[in-house]
């Protein structure tokens, strides 16, 4: 074959850079994946009254089912995305959201708190698959940087969406059906994405990744999940013999995978992303972000349930705002990032959020649906711009065959966060809570079932008459909203501060306007342009 019939490596270079076909159909089946993780982290804390009611899950169990899909997810999300760096993004994605359909199903029918803690681990293991595939196929479906600025901005839509459609839906559901139903609304969003999407989805993949490194993948998990429940345990049930132990192993699982990534040809994770001070900056960000915004959004559905009595389809009307502000700003967060500045939407963002959770520590038990509307719907907006802008600048710092991997870390440092949130600021809220003082005259199992959870006050304060009743589960509500309260005020200033990390280390980043352009392959056989650069066309002729 002649050199001028041979695509050369520049000339294949030049042809990728081009705008994809039908990007804009692939991004719509991708963000599917997106919508079914929202919903499906919403409606569980929905479901979570009832679901207390039927499987009685201990407070430490309950806090099991609603973190231990986070601890595993944020464990196995750098090694998902270095997997799929190598096998193909595509294919990833389309496996887990079987997988993640199949888990969906074991979840519905759980019979037992242990059964529900296992099936979400399980889903856990592959939503792994989920996000680090979508937001890597995007790097390489669009590669002009303002398309890629609006296709993020409408993949971080779609999850705010999620949060949206999510509550209604499940209240719906919860309305009409047993608690197991909120989990089978997943199947037909993981049927369509699996049908459709190995139709329209590009495949991509790194060229040359290397061998996919197991003793990294099971340094990761072991280090993140050893720290993170030694960090749970400690702050739920005090120091006990197995915390220290948990979180040595952690602490040198993490170190020992440091180390290895450092030493290797084709690590799981490039170490040395983390030397580019906007991508080191976004992902912290989003670590503090929402550590600081999890704890109060676990307990929210069973303060709007539990507290002011709604319905759960009430309830989930109320949480809209916050979904409609984040998509409303996620769109526009390209947008104004360049003509403001990445740090001072990103920063300002995160402070509106803060002082948004500020506010919440005047919640009672009688706040109104303007107040709260109000402010869930400001904490969106803060969100959506923090959020959307971050993943920019994540994405953006890479090349593009290590997108998996850099979204990957991106995802790690959200579940990680929200791990660490529910576990910190829930077992706050937890502590607090069991340390209510029960009326007179309450037999002391019944107390005992009170401070189980603030389910367990409202079930056993039905097997009281009618005003032990009330004055019991008066008193467990009012314990649950300081719980609730001093959680918002941490989370004010975690959120303040991420505001400040933000400010110095997003210092001089900004978006960039278009994609450069890529010169196409020098032909040899080609006759030499006048003018040209000698550089470009080769070797002069004699």
């Amino acid at each position: 074959m002649s050199e001028r019939t041979a695509p050369s490596r520049a000339g294949a270079a030049h042809v990728d850079d081009q705008p994809r076909p039908g990007r804009w159909l692939a991004l719509s089946v991708l963000v599917l994946a997106v919508l079914l993780v929202g919903v499906d982290a919403t409606v569980l804390g929905l479901a979570t009254p009832f679901l207390s009611e039927d499987l009685r899950p201990s407070g430490t169990q309950l806090l099991w089912i609603g973190d231990i899909y986070s601890f595993v997810i944020a464990g196995l999300l750098v090694s998902m995305g270095s997997l799929g760096d190598r096998i193909g993004r595509k294919k990833l994605l389309l496996i887990g959201s079987m997988a993640f359909g199949a888990m969906s199903v074991l979840a519905a029918y759980a019979s037992t708190p242990e059964m529900m803690i296992a099936a979400r681990a399980l889903q856990g293991v592959a939503g792994a698959t989920l996000m680090p595939s979508t937001l890597a196929l995007i790097r390489n479906l669009f590669h002009d940087p303002k398309e890629r600025s609006l296709a993020i901005g409408i993949w971080g839509a779609m999850a705010s969406a999620g949060t949206a459609v999510g509550p209604v839906l499940g209240g719906f559901l919860l309305g009409h059906f047993w608690w197991g139903s909120v989990f089978l609304i997943n199947l037909p969003v993981m049927l369509l994405l699996v049908v459709v999407g190995a139709k329209v989805i590009p495949e991509s993949r790194n060229p040359d990744p290397g061998p996919w490194d197991i003793p990294s993948v099971l340094l990761s998990l072991v280090g993140i999940v050893g720290v993170v429940y030694a960090i749970k345990e400690a702050a739920v049930h005090g120091f006990r013999w197995d915390i220290g132990p948990a979180a040595v192993i952690g602490l040198l699982a993490l170190v020992w995978f440091v180390r290895r990534q450092l030493t290797l040809d084709s690590p799981l994770l490039n170490m040395k992303l983390f030397q580019h001070r906007g991508f080191s900056g976004a992902v912290l960000a989003d670590l503090l972000t929402i550590l600081g915004l999890s704890g109060l959004v676990f307990f929210l559905s069973q303060f709007l349930q539990m507290v002011q009595m709604r319905s759960p389809l009430n309830a989930g009307l109320v949480e809209l705002p916050a979904a409609v502000g984040a998509v409303g700003a996620g769109l526009a967060a390209g947008w104004v990032a360049r003509r403001l500045s990445v740090r001072l939407v990103v920063a300002g963002g995160l402070a509106v959020v803060g002082l948004s959770l500020a506010g919440c520590t005047a919640l009672h038990g009688d706040t109104g649906t303007l107040a709260l509307s109000i402010i869930l719907f400001v904490v969106g907006i803060g969100a959506g711009f923090a959020f959307t802008v971050t993943a920019d600048v994540i994405l953006s710092s890479v090349p593009k065959e290590e997108a998996g991997s850099a979204s990957a870390v991106s995802e790690t440092a959200y579940e990680l966060g929200a791990a660490l949130g529910i576990a910190l600021l829930g077992s706050i809220v937890t502590s607090i809570y069991q340390g209510f003082t029960a009326p007179a005259g309450v037999p002391g199992h019944v107390v005992d079932a009170a401070r189980s959870s603030l389910g367990g006050a409202v079930d056993a304060a039905a097997q009281l008459p009618a005003e032990q009743s009330a004055t019991l589960l008066k008193t467990a509500q009012d314990a649950f909203v300081s719980g609730v309260d001093t959680a918002a005020g941490i989370g004010a200033v975690v959120l303040l501060g991420a505001a400040v990390a933000a400010w110095f280390l997003l210092r001089g980043q900004e978006l960039a306007d278009s994609a450069p352009v890529a010169q196409p392959a020098p032909d040899p056989e080609a006759a030499p342009v006048v003018g040209s650069d000698p550089a470009a066309r080769g070797p002069e002729l004699p």
